[in-house]
C-alpha cells in the first residue's frame, strides 16, 4: 500500500475510491474494502482510501481531552495495508477545511485531484460542511462530474449494525469478547512501560505500568485481563489490571494500567510495549488485605494459563 499525505502528484490509475475515518477498521468497514478492491480489480484499476487527519472531532469539538478512538493512524495504516487496499490518501482537517461544500469537494479534490472514476460510501456516511453530503447529494454530483457512485449496506451481527461507537462502547463497559467479535481482532494497545510504586513486587506479583502512546487511545473499563504482551520481538502471557488498585491504593482517583508480565524477569523502564486484550476475568475489586489480593492474583494467573498457552 501507498501512503500520500495529501492530494499533489498523484499518478493513480482508474481510482475506485472511498473515504471516511475508518475508528477501527472494524468488520464492517472491511466489508466495504472487500468491495472496492473487488471494484478496482474489475476495473482494472487502483483501491483508494482517502481520509483525514487529525481526527475530524478533534478539530471541530472544543471539549475534546476526553475524546477516544479504537485506533491510533499508523493502526490503521497496518489494518488497510491488510485489507489489501492499494494506496492511502490521507488529507489534513482544519477548520477551514471543515467548511468546504460537500460538491465542491467531490469535484475539486475527489475528481479533479484524485481522479476518480468510481466511488464507493457506507450506509451512514456523511461529509462536507455541517455534514451535508450525503449519498443522495453525492448522486447529485455525480450526474455532471461523470462518475459512479455506489453506496454500501451496513454489515449486522446480533448486537445490530457495526460501528465504531458500538465497539467503543462494548470496552469501556467491559464487553470485550462482543468489541473483538465486532472488530474482527484482538484490541490492543501501545505505550511506554514508566516507573509505578513497586507495590505488586512486594505481594511476588511485579507489575509493568503502561504510558499509553496516545493519549486519545481508548482505554477499556476498570477489571482485570488476560492479554498477550509483546516487548521487544517477543510474545509473553500476561494478566492486566485496569482501574485504581482499591486495595493498596486510598487515592481512587488515580487510574493505572498495569501488567504483570509471566515468565519475565528484568528491567523495561522505558521500553516500548504492546498489550493485546484476549479476556476480560473479572471486576476490579477491594480485598481485606494484600495476601488476599496475591491469592486472588494467583487465580487470575492460572486462568490466564490456561487461555493462553
Amino acid at each position: 500500500m501507498i501512503i500520500h499525505e495529501g492530494y499533489e502528484n498523484l499518478n493513480l490509475v482508474a481510482p475506485v475510491v472511498t473515504l471516511g475515518i475508518f475508528d477501527g477498521v472494524h468488520r464492517g468497514h472491511r466489508t466495504l474494502l472487500e468491495i472496492l478492491v473487488s471494484r478496482a480489480r474489475e476495473a482494472k484499476g487502483e483501491s483508494v482510501v482517502v481520509t483525514f487527519s487529525p481526527h475530524p472531532r478533534l478539530v471541530l469539538e472544543q471539549d475534546n481531552i476526553k475524546l477516544s478512538f479504537l485506533t491510533t493512524m499508523e493502526e490503521k495504516k497496518v489494518l488497510l495495508k491488510n485489507a489489501e487496499v492499494d494506496h492511502l490518501i490521507i488529507l489534513e482537517f482544519s477548520k477551514e477545511f471543515s467548511k468546504i461544500d460537500a460538491c465542491d469537494f467531490v469535484e475539486d479534490i475527489l475528481v479533479k485531484k484524485i481522479g476518480t472514476k468510481h466511488l464507493i460510501i457506507g450506509y451512514n456516511h456523511h461529509f462536507g460542511r455541517m455534514g451535508e453530503g450525503d449519498f443522495n447529494t453525492i448522486k447529485k454530483c455525480a450526474k455532471s462530474l461523470d462518475f459512479i457512485v455506489e453506496q454500501v449496506q451496513g454489515f449486522h451481527t446480533e448486537e445490530g449494525a457495526i460501528s465504531s461507537s458500538l465497539i467503543r462502547e462494548a470496552l469501556l463497559n467491559g464487553r470485550l469478547d462482543t468489541a473483538n467479535n465486532l472488530l474482527g481482532y484482538f484490541y490492543s494497545l501501545k505505550g511506554t512501560v514508566i516507573d509505578g510504586k513497586k507495590i505488586g513486587r512486594s505481594i511476588g506479583f511485579p507489575t509493568a505500568n503502561i504510558k499509553p502512546a496516545d493519549q486519545h487511545k481508548l482505554i477499556p473499563g476498570n477489571g482485570v485481563y488476560a492479554v498477550e504482551v509483546r516487548l521487544e520481538g517477543v510474545i509473553y502471557p500476561g494478566m492486566l489490571n485496569i482501574g485504581s488498585n482499591p486495595t493498596v491504593n486510598t487515592d481512587g482517583r488515580v487510574k493505572s494500567i498495569e501488567v504483570h508480565i509471566l515468565n519475565f524477569e528484568g528491567n523495561i523502564y522505558g521500553k516500548e510495549i504492546s498489550v493485546v486484550f484476549r479476556k476480560r476475568l473479572r471486576d476490579e475489586r477491594k480485598f481485606d488485605n494484600t495476601r488476599q489480593l496475591a491469592d486472588q492474583m494467583e487465580i487470575d494467573k492460572k486462568e490466564t494459563i490456561r487461555l493462553l498457552t
